[in-house]
């Protein structure tokens, strides 16, 4: 990502501004906080999109998935007498 930075307005509640003023401290300013905030919101995101498409994947295959694993443990099962 650059550093070139776009400028936008937002209208926040006082009591968001409360919490964003708490939680920055005084080393970050509110535009830092609120970029590290949407940074992390987008990964979760992210993440959350590709686990879900991960799992659709896993079920559409379950069936044969878990027919191949039974195949596998019937193979290493041992002969009864």
């Amino acid at each position: 990502m650059g550093s070139t930075k776009e400028k936008i307005s937002i209208t926040l509640s006082p009591e968001v501004l409360v919490g964003i003023d708490r939680l920055a401290g005084t080393k970050r300013s509110r535009s830092a906080f609120v970029e590290d905030i949407l940074r992390q919101y987008i990964r979760e995101q992210t993440k959350a999109e590709r686990r879900a498409r991960d799992l659709a994947i896993l079920n559409r295959y379950a069936d044969e998935l878990n027919r191949d694993a039974e195949d596998g443990l019937d193979d290493q099962a041992p002969e009864k007498d």
